[in-house]
């Protein structure tokens, strides 16, 4: 697997995959086998995250408590005695192959704030850049609805984007995505590949576990988020850790065979063929630091692997999608719309500002909908499928409220000062990919 330059792989393991449900013991075969395969990626020069969920599980064990509690603070409680104990496994698991971890504990508050996002990013690039393995953690103890993440998986994809990762493995209890729950259905065919999320049919209803919080719909969200960002993102076996180490080693030579076949002018159609659902390939012992080469014929183990979006998301853009929380919505016209996204320029005026909702202040996050004018009706207007991006504003609600749809030259005659002519600069803009034909779909009326 060695390149031209290090790869950067996160890894999330669910809480299903450190202890066990029903005794919450936990699963020191599958942790050690994670460990080694961790130690292995180091050895090779790449750089290792890794997203862990357990504090809870692992607190449940420490106090011997069977049933997961529904009272917060009783829940905080137990995952500060868990997150102790489940660091400190971690970190004698590590110890045993003179391997360094740190621990990393993020709310979505810590990264909120531009500063402390881009410190928390400094931070991992350092530890990474020590040889240090990143253990990463939602902080559970301080963790509330209003500032959570939702999930390990959306945190996973987070983290992925933060540190412009080049893999995201989702460690789940099933070797693939699958167009029907496997378990009820036999028939039930892998999906190898994916494009394109928003046009899979699969069934995602399957929950987590009882100890967890995510089901295969959060690992699908995840996968949209971390795809958006340039990480090529993986679902696979938790129970197989080695996988992870394979199915690199087989994309990385799908990329270096493509590299020596592909003339220069001519279109590469081979990076990303089908792939051959097979078993796992044999595993390498630890000892061995150079592995063998991986012939591009060879079957990778099973798993489903999501394609990066062609043009990734910038930095400033990811963080104002994915680490702000929005405090209200403001519906724009269709020309606004237009002419944000076909410019990098141009910022949102008050002229194309058709409502607003919700209270919210200056510079707070906010989601923005586009909507079409109903023509011959002031203020009438239909809401043209669903939220499209977000933006940090530079009036508050109740300012943007009176400026709507006037010109930049009203402003200080409407609120008696102007900050700026814009609601919102075109870098405080940011807008998710949308399908085509979804916003005819979901257009509804106001």
């Amino acid at each position: 697997m060695k390149g031209p330059r290090p790869l950067t792989i996160v890894i999330k393991l669910g809480t299903s995959s450190i202890c066990d449900e029903k005794t919450h013991e936990p699963l020191l075969s599958n942790l050690s086998l994670l460990v080694e395969t961790s130690c292995r990626l180091r050895r090779e020069g790449h750089r290792v995250i890794l997203v862990s969920s357990g504090a809870i599980g692992i607190g449940m064990r420490r106090l011997d408590i069977e049933k997961r509690p529904k009272h917060l603070a009783v829940v905080q409680a137990i995952a500060a005695v868990g997150q102790c104990r489940l660091i400190a496994l971690w970190d004698e698991l590590f110890k045993q192959l003179r391997q360094p971890v740190a621990q990393i504990l993020l709310t979505r508050n810590d990264i909120a704030d531009r500063t402390q996002y881009l410190n928390a990013v400094n931070t991992l690039s350092e530890l990474l850049n020590m040889g240090i393995i990143p253990i990463v953690n939602e902080n559970d103890t301080l963790s509330v609805n209003e500032i959570k993440f939702g999930d390990n998986d959306t945190l996973s994809a987070i983290t992925a984007g933060m540190v412009n990762a080049d893999y995201l493995f989702l460690m789940t209890d099933v070797d693939c995505l699958y167009t029907n729950n496997p378990r009820t259905h036999p028939d039930a065919k892998p999906i190898e590949v994916v494009d394109d999320i928003s046009s899979l049919d699969v069934d995602v209803s399957t929950a987590g576990s009882s100890l967890g919080t995510g089901g295969m719909s959060t690992k699908l969200t995840a996968a949209r988020l971390a795809t958006s960002a340039g990480v090529t993102t993986i679902i696979t076996r938790s129970s197989t850790p080695s996988n992870i180490f394979h199915i690199v080693r087989y994309i990385q030579s799908l990329k270096t065979e493509s590299a020596t076949n592909t003339r220069p002018g001519t279109p590469d159609t081979s990076i990303n063929p089908p792939l051959t659902v097979s078993a796992s390939a044999p595993v390498t012992p630890l000892r061995s630091t150079t592995p063998a080469p991986l012939a591009i014929t060879t079957p990778p183990p099973l798993h489903t692997r999501f394609l990066p979006k062609p043009r990734a998301l910038r930095d400033r853009y990811f963080w104002i999608l994915h680490g702000l929380a929005p405090h209200g919505t403001i519906y724009i016209d269709e020309g606004a719309h237009r002419a944000l996204t076909r410019s990098d320029k141009a910022g949102l005026l008050p002229v194309g500002v058709v409502d607003v909702s919700g209270h919210f202040a200056q510079q707070d996050a906010v989601s923005v909908v586009v909507v079409k004018r109903r023509a011959g009706e002031e203020g009438g207007y239909e809401v043209l499928g669903k939220e499209v991006g977000r933006a940090l504003v530079n009036y508050s609600s109740a300012e943007i409220a009176r400026i709507k749809g006037e010109r930049s030259g009203k402003i200080q005659e409407l609120l008696g000062y102007a900050d700026s002519e814009y609601v919102a600069f075109r870098d405080n803009l940011a807008f998710f990919e949308v399908a085509a034909g979804a916003e005819k779909e979901d257009a509804h009326a106001v």
